[in-house]
């Protein structure tokens, strides 16, 4: 693995640690209309059958907002088996207070953080049905010069927290949308060797396990440097192209 710290806009590294912090809204969970029309928007859309994607998805939730002029909303894609299967599988229900994204709302967006867990390597079969439907937007190139990163869920150590990020690369090419990995901008946070973390420079992630593990501190510190990371990514390529935050329609490179 290279010592790299990840896609950079421009030579200067990005101030992560010197951002103003603020509170994550306790009043909706996907931002006031108001707040939406001022602030450049990252949408962490995730599919999470147990849990362990949307724990870090609001952890990540949080770091975003913590860039002043950069809002996160949580988004989730619509879930494909059958509700008698999801029974005998033992997954709990899904939380009602975060919407089911539409392909048309995609175009809405500054940014994305993409969460899944793993299915041999490779994306869940829910992500990769949503990313499947997303035809119409590929044939105009809708989402083309967009920033988009990864975070996944593995059940071992060895499931596939590269492989599950790096195989949903080919998802971004074909759309012209820019990969964001995190490199090792999360400092010496990417080099403990003295417990067990999920994650790595394709971005943030955590072990399930058999289902009982839940994320450990430190794999949700490291999403929560990621969503800082993808805010400070967005704005500054806004800056840099002079976009006007309200203009959502214009925030294409």
């Amino acid at each position: 693995m290279g010592k790299g710290g990840g896609c950079m806009p421009s030579k200067n590294k990005f101030p992560i640690n010197e951002s103003a912090e603020r509170p994550v809204s306790q009043i909706d969970i996907t931002g006031s209309e108001a707040e939406r029309s001022k602030k450049l928007r990252i949408f962490i859309v995730f599919y999470s059958m147990y849990g362990h994607i949307e724990r870090l998805a609001r952890r990540m939730k949080k770091g975003v907002d913590g860039i002043e002029g950069v809002e996160g909303v949580l988004y989730m894609v619509p879930e494909t088996l059958a509700p008698d299967v999801l029974e005998q599988m033992k997954v709990p229900p899904k939380n009602d207070e975060i919407p089911v994204i539409s392909v048309d709302e995609l175009m809405e967006a500054d940014g994305f953080l993409f969460g899944f867990p793993t299915r041999y390597g490779c994306m869940a079969a829910q992500m990769k049905a949503f990313f499947d439907s997303t035809g119409k937007l590929w044939r105009e190139q809708k989402l083309a010069g967009l920033p988009a990163g990864f975070f996944v869920s593995t059940g071992t150590q060895g499931g596939g927290q590269e492989t599950t990020a790096w195989t949903a690369v080919t998802q971004l090419a074909h759309h012209g949308m820019l990969y964001v990995p995190i490199g090792y901008t999360f400092g010496a946070g990417m080099f403990r060797m003295d417990s067990i973390r999920g994650g790595s420079p394709y971005g943030a992630g955590t072990f399930s396990g058999d289902g009982s593990r839940e994320p450990s501190e430190p794999e949700l510190a490291l999403a929560e440097h990621q969503g800082k990371y993808m805010a400070m990514t967005v704005k500054r390529l806004a800056q840099h192209y002079s976009l006007p935050p309200d203009n959502a329609s214009s925030r294409r490179f």
